[in-house]
């Protein structure tokens, strides 16, 4: 197992519930200070996300933020190199980007810069588990945790033939919709999705889209093994939060979870 199934896998086993956070790459000067602040106040893997022009599956929080990295002149190469002269934390970082970014350098190329810049774990939520071989095949020679996604239209045996292929743990969309807050939208019954996954994999079952504050992670936990927060923590940066209010926004978080599953 490489270093995001380990990390997960040990927090399941410790009886603690998973929280994956998020950070757009470049989206500020200081963005390596909220990926330390939220590893700090509790997340137990942080998703990096590189910023690219038209994130299909991403609203219009994560679009934002891609837009403000992009408009601050940051590329892949250059978060990569910040990431690989920073000290190294203990939690596990995960690259999240569409297939764009990995197949104009060459899977194999694309998952080794990831590995050499201290990056544990790959997401590409625009490219069909199906599809999947060569860039699978890249990041475990990598050394990376490749984790797949399914959503609540995919049927059982998809799901245990994604599960399988899946590393790290299994990415659970709760709702066929982009990334975003859940106002006016009940998405709830997508989470039923992950309780259906567990049945398929050993791996750790993450439910993620909507969850947008700490009392909606609490009820999401519920049927799962953690959550993903991300639209909701880029929006307060967007709003102009400090590192310190980020600390706090997570520390919510990982309180919520917590006293979730007591």
């Amino acid at each position: 197992m490489a270093a995001v199934e380990t990390a997960l896998g040990a927090a399941r086993a410790a009886g603690r519930p998973i929280l994956v956070t998020y950070v757009t790459g470049g989206i500020r000067d200081d963005w390596t200070d909220l990926l330390a602040a939220m590893a700090d106040a509790g997340a137990d893997a942080v998703e990096i996300g590189l910023p690219f022009s038209d994130p299909m599956l991403d609203g219009p929080i994560i679009q934002q933020a891609s837009a403000a990295a992009i408009a601050r002149g940051a590329t892949t190469a250059d978060i990569l190199a910040q990431l690989s002269n920073r000290t190294r934390g203990d939690v596990p970082l995960i690259a999240m980007t569409y297939a764009n970014h990995a197949y104009r350098r060459g899977p194999a190329s694309y998952c080794r810069e990831l590995a050499h810049a201290g990056i544990d774990g790959t997401i590409i939520p625009d490219l069909p588990a199906g599809e999947a071989g060569d860039y699978l095949a890249a990041a475990q020679a990598a050394g990376l945790d490749a984790t797949l996604m399914v959503t609540p239209a995919t049927p059982d045996e998809q799901i245990r033939l994604i599960a399988g292929r899946s590393r790290g743990f299994l990415y659970v969309m709760s709702v066929m919709a982009t990334t975003g807050p859940a106002r006016g939208r009940d998405d709830t019954s997508g989470w039923a999705v992950a309780a259906r996954a567990r049945r398929h994999t050993p791996k750790p079952v993450l439910i993620g889209f909507g969850i947008d504050a700490p009392h909606r992670a609490a009820a999401a936990a519920k049927h799962a093994d953690g959550v993903i927060v991300a639209s909701a923590l880029m929006r307060q940066v967007l709003d102009g939060a400090t590192v310190s209010d980020i600390s706090r926004a997570v520390a919510d978080l990982r309180a919520a979870l917590d006293q979730a599953w007591r």
